[in-house]
């Protein structure tokens, strides 16, 4: 069972530290991209890099970055290291920006229709 907790505000400096680090590594887009192709199941660096087009160095990089934030975990498998995410609560981040940008275009697009029709 998820234990709920509470945050009290306003947030403490060591608190927002924390958070204000958490978007740092969510702001490079291939670490979006390699967590969103981890989504559904583990994959090695090999088969990430041919995912998302990257270098093996890039991919290497940048989920040795996901792995220190603690958002995904690494299991060697014989001479593969299998990753998977460690932390479901990134998708659910990743959820709420998505559907902020959504309303946000839909917004536009009604704004244009209406300078458009007048």
């Amino acid at each position: 069972m998820a234990r709920v907790l509470t945050v009290t505000h306003p947030l403490s400096d060591p608190l927002i530290e924390l958070i204000a680090q958490r978007f740092r590594v969510l702001s490079e887009p291939m670490r979006i991209k390699l967590l969103d192709q981890l989504r559904e199941r583990s994959a090695t660096v090999s088969e990430l890099q041919e995912a998302v087009g990257a270098t093996q160095q890039n991919v290497s990089k940048h989920l040795a970055i996901l792995h220190a934030a603690g958002m995904v975990t690494r299991t060697k498998n014989g001479n593969h290291v299998n990753y998977a995410i460690a932390d479901d609560g990134v998708f659910e981040l990743c959820e709420q920006v998505c559907g902020g940008v959504r309303r946000q275009l839909n917004e536009l697009d009604a704004a244009l229709q209406s300078v458009t029709a007048a």
